[in-house]
């Protein structure tokens, strides 16, 4: 009996005949970490004694944060540069772009091969006929280590695309309609391969955009067979030694499906549920505040044209956001030598470097709570792309509905853009109160509490309240991160208890002007700051804010965290308990004064 595309792969890989449902070793071609996930690896590798098995065939890809914008993605990339330079493992770093896209484009892997990552949609290797998986961090560590790794061989179904579809319709309608046809599970647990007339006239980038979903019809893999410019496709980007597999004639399938596409127009899925399709016309009109055309599904070069000719002498509507990441920095600068970019940015649009991007939390494409967005992503999850509404559509419903500030298709975009209208009920209320609400008149003028010292000086706000926190809004969360990058002081929020005295040294505060490096102290309920000196902008945060401080120079007056002292705002007088020994601060003045007693700035407005 003959074998399908994924038997014939495996078997080839694990040098034995295989059949659904058998378990065998499988030999990986090409290894791939990423920066999530790649420090992981690296320790698993690090603390099990582990010696990679082939440099050669071993890859990192740095594509969810290529700006190394985020601390922790920062550290685990460098983490994983030192280990590939000790090894001499080769790194597509931050400026490449997405691994699956650049796997293909630089020949890491060739039909018939096989490749495994840290990205769950590495199926996208079907679109070429190679079998890609996405692991955890375990199963690559071990990968590297062994050169191999353990799979059980699924079964295999057989899709046909039945039909032609309008010519309105692109790649990515194509398997909208797959998924609305299968559901979030109709492939679980398959191999599937797809089959039809159209098949054979799909580019590359089309085979792309359509491999790329399987994962979110449940399915192991999605392929198409090789076709003769695939083929030389891959060889000239240097896959050299690979063997395509093709299904046999008499090679058994656990089922077969028909999916219509005949007269298909432009699809899109409603919030929440990749699967929950429907007709653009559908939801056609709804008001949008973004649209994002990237991630690893629709970042290719004819996404960008596709995308680049709807924006073309056109602008992007008042108020809505464009933003645009090509998949790798092969296709962004295909895009600038021809003039793309420039279409993308006469338009207005934002164009991020290569990479995720919105896929990956804080990149370009994210969106807030209240947003309307309609994205050329995979997935659109509660919290996946951000906390807004989330439409997932083709490039060309994107850039249509960027245009025409709500939900359009390309052939139904308006003459005028959609706007935002004042809402005239909310422009004519009385504002409400803002900071701390009525004031809080009648604070204590005396204050007494436990001293922490620290003895530092110019203590800045990124050692108070780190940048990376900078999005927290809600000053119950901020105490936690209190002097969490201030070496030695990390448990400081776990320790203080409310109406402890923090004293420092000169300049605090000295640096950037965010005010969540004051708020943090009012969330731990810190009665008082006190020190020689403090950092101009930082001071006038304070107090606004209501948050009491005092510049005193205590440093050598010999006392030491735990003591006890009493602090008379009105005159600057700070008393030390256990001795009785009173030392002179700078008393608040009438302003501050004045403001502290109200709560704040803005109570009371």
């Amino acid at each position: 009996m003959g074998a399908t595309i994924i038997e014939r792969i495996i078997g080839a890989h694990a040098g034995r005949d295989v059949a659904p449902g058998d378990t065998v070793d499988v030999v990986i071609d090409a290894r791939v970490a990423r920066d999530f996930g790649g420090a992981n690896v690296v320790k698993n590798i690090e603390d099990h004694g582990l010696v990679v098995d082939d440099t050669g065939k071993t890859y990192f890809t740095f594509d969810c944060n290529p700006g190394g914008s985020d601390q922790k993605y920062a550290a685990n990339q460098q983490v994983c540069r030192g280990f590939a330079r000790a090894r001499g493992i080769s790194i597509f770093d931050v400026n490449a772009g997405i691994g699956t896209h650049l796997a293909i484009d630089e020949g890491l892997v060739g039909p018939g091969g096989t490749i495994v990552s840290t990205d769950s949609h590495a199926n996208i290797l079907g679109a070429i006929g190679a079998f890609g998986q996405g692991m955890g961090d375990q199963d690559i560590a071990s990968t590297w280590a062994h050169g191999k790794v353990w799979f059980n061989v699924p079964k295999s179904m057989r899709i046909f695309l039945d039909g032609t579809p309008a010519p309105t319709a692109t790649p990515k309608d194509i398997v909208l309609a797959c998924l609305r046809h299968f559901h979030a599970s109709g492939l679980l647990g398959y191999a599937a391969e797809y089959y039809g007339e159209i098949v054979d006239s799909l580019s590359l980038d089309a085979r792309i955009t359509i491999a790329s979903m399987a994962t979110e019809m449940g399915g192991i893999i999605t392929f198409f067979p090789p076709s003769g410019e695939i083929i030389e496709y891959c060889r000239a980007a240097g896959a050299t030694s690979f063997t395509p597999a093709f299904a046999d004639t008499d090679a058994r399938y656990d089922t077969e499906v028909h999916v219509d596409i005949d007269g298909l127009v432009p699809l899109i899925a409603r919030p929440g549920h990749p699967d929950d399709v429907v007709e653009v016309s559908e939801v056609a009109g709804r008001k949008i505040d973004s649209a994002f055309i990237g991630c690893c599904t629709n970042g290719r070069y004819s996404d960008m044209v596709a995308a680049a000719e709807i924006l073309k002498d056109r602008k992007v509507a008042p108020g809505v956001v464009l933003k645009i990441v090509p998949a790798t920095d092969a296709v962004w600068r295909r895009c600038l030598s021809e003039g793309i970019i420039g279409t993308f940015k006469s338009a207005g649009a934002l164009v991020g470097n290569a990479g995720c991007a919105g896929c990956a939390a804080g990149q370009i494409g994210q969106n807030g709570p209240g947003e309307v967005t309609v994205s050329t992503g995979n997935r659109n999850y509660p919290g996946k792309q951000g906390k807004g509404e989330v439409y997932l559509a083709s490039p060309a419903s994107a850039a249509a509905s960027a245009v025409a500030g709500q939900i359009a298709t390309a052939d139904s975009i308006p003459d005028q853009p959609a706007v935002f209208m004042p809402d005239l009920e909310l422009a004519d209320a009385k504002p409400s109160a803002a900071g701390g609400g009525e004031g809080t008149g009648g604070r204590p003028t005396v204050v007494k509490g436990r001293v922490w010292i620290v003895g530092k000086d110019d203590i800045d706000t990124d050692m108070i309240f780190h940048n990376r926190h900078l999005a927290i809004t809600d000053i119950d969360e901020m105490g936690q991160h209190t002097f969490g990058n201030l070496p030695g002081w990390e448990s400081f929020p776990s320790d203080v208890v409310t109406g402890d005295i923090v004293v420092v040294g000169s300049n605090f505060g000295c640096g950037s002007s965010r005010q969540q490096a004051v708020d943090c102290f009012t969330s731990l309920g810190v009665s008082l700051l006190i020190a020689e000196s403090f950092g101009a902008i930082y001071e006038r945060n304070a107090i606004n804010a209501g948050m009491p401080i005092m510049a005193a120079s205590l440093s050598d007056e010999g006392l030491k965290s735990g003591d006890e002292i009493e602090v008379d705002l009105t005159t600057g007088k700070v008393a030390v308990l256990a001795t009785g020994k009173v030392l002179e601060g700078r008393r608040f003045s009438d302003v501050q004064m004045e403001i502290y007693q109200r709560g704040g700035l803005l109570a009371g407005e």
